[in-house]
């Protein structure tokens, strides 16, 4: 089990400002999860294959599509700056050939 002076050094590597009563509340814990890893340690994975989740996901997201705007006059009466048919936006880019 980890001791108080043991979750004080955690704390500073990972220059967390924590008090000594949250020292002694933490240390339990971050023992119980150490004794958590060890047990996993001892399972063994030789014919497991790696993963990055639990679960296989495939694209969650929606679709791309392309789409008009129904109310292009309404989009373009709300830019601050339109410029006929367009957005007029700040410069981005230098023009400076150096």
């Amino acid at each position: 089990m980890l001791d108080q002076a043991q979750v004080h050094k955690i704390a500073h590597l990972a220059r967390l400002e924590i008090t000594p009563e949250e020292e002694a509340q933490f240390a339990p814990q971050l023992s119980a999860i150490l004794d958590y890893f060890e047990q996993l340690e001892a399972l063994d994975t030789t014919d497991v294959a790696p993963t990055t989740r639990a679960i296989e996901l495939h694209n969650i997201t929606r679709p791309d599509t392309q789409a008009t705007y129904p109310d292009r006059q309404g989009l373009m009466h709300n830019a601050p700056e339109p410029e006929g048919d367009f957005f007029r936006v700040p410069q981005i880019l230098s023009t400076d050939e150096a």
